[in-house]
């Protein structure tokens, strides 16, 4: 029996996956590497310094790990800039009002996002208090696909993995709730997110008296 739900924060409840994009893009830029969109989809869902690495990578670029460091940390400044304008408004459609009804039916509610910022972008879109905990990328020591993000949510949440449902957007995040021993509902393409026990095109499509059947 689902007693929980556990959602991931980029992509699902609003997309600042643009403003990591652009942030990164810049940087590289700033190193001479040429990044794109498509390219950026490698991205999805990993640490800070995995996503770096991965761009050092596409570009033939060797650097020491203090160097890393510094360009991880300008990197991240430059997106605390851009998402410092988010607007409640940005919350994707029909999904505070999904979050509300979770918690007007008894369910516990968590996001777990391995981004470093959620907590400000939650101030932002007005939500923080419709989460009963709320875990992020400073918490933890592994990025998905391990589990340890939605472990430590269900913990804090006093729930057993099993009876937890996690949201997820990409395809490191589906295999790390399944991981997990929780459902997962995927929220996009079929292609990337086959694994998932549900998929719809976006969080408010899916219907909460459906939580029971996964």
């Amino acid at each position: 029996m689902i007693k929980a739900v556990i959602f991931d924060l980029d992509g699902v409840i609003v997309d600042t996956a643009h403003y990591h994009f652009v942030a990164w893009q810049r940087l590289a830029k700033e190193l001479g590497i040429s990044f794109t969109e498509k390219e950026n989809e490698r991205l999805k869902g990993v640490s800070r310094m995995r996503s770096l690495e991965i761009i050092l990578e596409i570009g033939g670029v060797s650097l020491p790990e203090e160097k890393k460091e510094e360009l991880a940390t300008k990197k991240n400044s430059w997106f605390v800039e851009y998402i410092e304008a988010i607007k409640p408004d940005e919350i994707f459609s029909g999904v505070r009002e999904m979050l509300s009804s979770l918690r007007q039916q008894g369910f516990k509610v968590a996001l777990a996002s391995s981004s470093k910022n959620a907590e400000t972008v939650l101030r932002l879109l007005q939500i923080k208090p419709l989460f009963d905990t709320v875990v992020d990328g400073t918490m933890i020591t592994h990025s998905k696909p391990d589990p340890e993000i939605f472990l430590l949510a269900a913990a804090r949440l006093g729930i057993e993995p099993e009876h937890c449902v996690v949201f997820e957007d990409a395809e490191a995040g589906v295999e790390a709730a399944l991981a997990a021993g929780m459902k997962c509902v995927g929220v996009g393409s079929a292609d990337q997110l086959g694994k998932a026990d549900a998929i719809v095109n976006s969080t408010a499509d899916f219907r909460i008296e459906n939580l029971h059947s996964l």
